[in-house]
């Protein structure tokens, strides 16, 4: 079996609400998601969720392969980039063909993922997590409702530019989730996506834990701040999340090092070969670990078979457009399927379609990095302007193919 070519796509999340976090909200949303199929000369196909970016680059370090030598293939895309670098979405995109293969591998040998790399059980302890920091208390509750009927018992809200109101609203789903658990206590936890310093972090985590008990506290400050989020674990009782957004083991090991990390996530665009080492890494240092954002399922299929997962984020419950998933969500667990590989399955003609699509991003929005962001002095209230009463506590192209000859 030869790897042939790959074509791409670009499909949208449909939220049907706004979602976002500190740093932006898409108010209608609409969030793109990219889509890379690998082709073979066997014709079986692999599907990966991930960036185009530089991708006949990564693409040639691969092309007329043996898709099923994943990890030495693995290897190879990233010696391809090495001089430029391969962090950021190029990182991304190595995902995504990583995850591809896997999925032509476990295809190729007539297993589901979670099966091929060694899982035993099928259920994926979950939590919830609505991308919900622009929701009424309304909407809110609404939404948590959703997740408590399908056995959901943990959540996690972002935040972190307002402490008063990040109390409220986890106390709103703290209620949904106690009252849903016939008063078993849930868990808690608030992802700040980077929006603090040090010392802003540890004052508004500090007051949140006078009334309420939280078990993560997710990107206090940067991501490649070992120092600073080792300082906030040591003045929080909660745990401090960090990885989603780091990409190669080189940027894991000094905060892990310096003991900055207590729950090691990664994300799924960032391929399941990345995931499985470090989860390795992670598990040397007896640390558990956590994939973030995981509709498509790549990384739930490799939780199964590490010792040290503790839980993945469910975000939504419906796939993108034009993609379905063999899997459903029960007893507070995804629950994946028999189909081989990782179960998706890509309706082209949906995609191609489509007509809904993401405005385009300004110098504010979603995903962009507010120029205030660590150095606000009041807080942020919800409708976006500053709270004067309260101190800050502390796209890629469609249609893309590419054919070997």
């Amino acid at each position: 079996m030869r790897i042939s070519g790959y074509r791409t796509f670009t499909t949208v999340q449909e939220w049907d609400r706004p979602v976002g976090d500190a740093n932006g909200v898409y108010a209608d949303g609409v969030v793109p998601v990219s889509i890379i199929v690998v082709d073979t000369d066997e014709g079986i196909t692999g599907v990966g969720v991930g960036p185009h970016v530089e991708l006949d680059s990564v693409f040639a370090a691969i092309e007329g392969e043996d898709p099923r030598g994943v990890t030495a293939l693995y290897d190879r895309m990233l010696r391809q980039t090495f001089k430029a670098g391969h962090a950021g979405a190029v990182f991304g995109t190595i995902g995504a063909l990583d995850t591809a293969l896997w999925d032509i591998k476990a295809k190729a040998a007539g297993e589901p993922l979670w099966r091929l790399l060694g899982g035993r059980d099928r259920r994926v302890p979950a939590y919830a997590s609505g991308l919900d920091i622009g929701l009424t208390d309304d909407e809110l509750v609404s939404v948590y409702e959703v997740y408590a009927r399908h056995g959901l018992r943990a959540a996690k809200l972002k935040g972190g530019l307002d402490v008063e109101s990040d109390r409220h609203r986890l106390t709103l789903v703290r209620e949904v989730l106690t009252e849903a658990g016939r008063g078993t206590r849930p868990g808690l936890m608030l992802d700040a996506n980077e929006a603090w310093s040090r010392k802003q972090a540890i004052r508004h985590v500090c007051e949140l834990e006078r009334t309420l008990d939280l078990t993560w506290v997710e990107e206090p400050v940067r991501r490649w701040d070992a120092e600073g989020l080792a300082v906030v674990g040591r003045g929080i009782r909660a745990s401090v999340a960090t990885g989603e957004n780091l990409t190669g083991l080189e940027q894991y090991r000094p905060l892990l090092a310096s003991g900055a990390v207590d729950i090691v996530q990664t994300a799924v665009v960032w391929g399941i070969t990345h995931f499985l080492r470090v989860s390795a890494l992670a598990h040397a240092h007896d640390l558990p670990v956590s994939p973030v954002g995981n509709v498509p399922a790549g990384l739930l299929h490799a939780a199964t078979s590490v010792p040290n997962h503790i839980a993945s984020e469910l975000q939504d419950l419906r796939p993108p457009l034009g993609v379905s998933v063999d899997l459903y969500v029960e007893g507070g667990a995804f629950v994946l399927g028999d189909s081989p590989g990782l179960g998706l399955t890509i309706d082209e003609g949906v995609i191609t379609g489509i007509t809904r699509r993401p405005g385009t991003l300004s110098a504010d929005g979603p995903g962009v990095r507010p120029e205030q962001a660590g150095r606000r002095l009041l807080a942020v209230s919800d409708n976006g302007h500053l709270a004067q009463q309260r101190l800050l506590a502390p796209l890629v192209m469609d249609g893309q193919h590419r054919t070997l000859r």
